[in-house]
């Protein structure tokens, strides 16, 4: 299993948002501060269950990672209209051999996350 994954589910349909492109980057200098560089890490598009379990390898490196989630492309393949274009989660990350789970429950005009399991 890959070191980071994430599941979007989308609260205004009921369902898994599936179709949801989505990119990691590593954030340089590793504790986040300005300026940051950005190193892609991965992209992928969440499947059919809204899953995303192709994001990186299995021990990323300790530091502070971004993924990005493409709401805009997701909205307009669902014929829904939304306030957010993008949704970007930056998270540290400390341990390396734990697995790391971001979910996203998304609707056209709010989204929260979390640290899942």
């Amino acid at each position: 299993m890959n070191g980071i994954t994430t599941h979007v589910l989308d609260a205004a349909l009921g369902r898994p948002a599936a179709g949801v492109p989505v990119l990691l980057e590593q954030l340089w200098p590793a504790d986040g501060g300005t300026p940051a560089t950005a190193l892609e890490v991965a992209a992928a598009v969440t499947d059919g269950d809204g899953r995303s379990g192709a994001l990186g390898p299995d021990q990323p490196a300790i530091g502070t990672y971004r993924l990005t989630f493409d709401t805009a492309a997701y909205f307009a393949a669902t014929g829904q209209s939304g306030f957010f274009p993008t949704v970007s989660v930056t998270f540290s990350l400390t341990d390396p051999a734990r697995h790391h789970h971001v979910p996203v429950l998304l609707s056209p005009y709010a989204y929260t996350t979390y640290q899942g399991s």
